[in-house]
């Protein structure tokens, strides 16, 4: 997995590419600003872009500006939005389409098989939303919607699928068996009017109507 990485914190910066390197990450190139990002992208072609939200010069969204290019002119790359605080409003312009993006706060590269884990996720055309993230989209939500008909374990699954968990990891969450969370899937996939499709990655769909949910 190549990264190329954008954070203006050389502290941190630096931190990132040697805890990526020690799990066999390639890291193509770590920068400090949006323009300089946006020229490594264009060289390195990586699987997944780590952006902080805020860089310079304005230190408000540059990031963000810089991954909606990304992902208008690179669509093969992920990326993983950075944060030190859960900022939804700058968020929500790429959650649009969930496939391939993420968003996390710092606080999760403690655990680096976690973020590890995530990069994966992205890289792989799924989500890696950060729990406090989801917790707060699922907060904002004002519009009555199909996910009205959802039970509450049924959206505790869907919050965890828009985190990027598989239904081994939702398992292990709940203490439950795989068998009962494809149940619950099964049951949001149902009520979400997501019928099996050969091009269509529904958990991805389930994820996207969620998201819209808390617009």
């Amino acid at each position: 997995m190549r990264v190329v990485i954008a954070e203006d914190s050389a502290l941190l910066r630096d931190g990132l590419v040697q805890l990526l390197e020690l799990r066999g990450v390639e890291v193509a190139a770590a920068v400090a600003d949006a323009d300089l990002l946006l020229a490594a992208v264009a060289e390195y072609d990586p699987d997944v872009a780590v952006v902080d939200i805020r860089l310079p010069p304005t230190q408000t969204d540059e990031g963000v500006r810089a991954a909606l290019c990304l992902r208008a002119e690179h669509p093969g790359t992920g990326v993983l939005l950075f944060s030190q605080y859960v900022e939804t409003t700058y968020a929500s312009r790429l959650l649009g389409n969930p496939a391939g993006f993420g968003y996390l706060l710092k606080e999760r590269v403690v655990d680096i098989g976690e973020f590890v884990g995530a990069l994966e996720r992205v890289a792989a055309g799924g989500t890696a939303l950060d729990p406090e993230v989801v917790a707060q989209l699922f907060g904002a939500s004002r519009r009555a919607t199909a996910l009205d008909a959802l039970t509450p374990r049924e959206r505790e699954v869907l919050a965890l699928m828009a985190e990027g968990r598989t239904n081994h990891g939702i398992a292990t969450a709940f203490t439950v068996s795989e068998r009962a969370v494809e149940k619950h899937v099964a049951n949001i996939f149902a009520k979400l009017d997501l019928p099996p499709s050969e091009t269509g990655h529904r958990r991805v769909l389930a994820v996207l109507r969620y998201l819209e949910s808390t617009g």
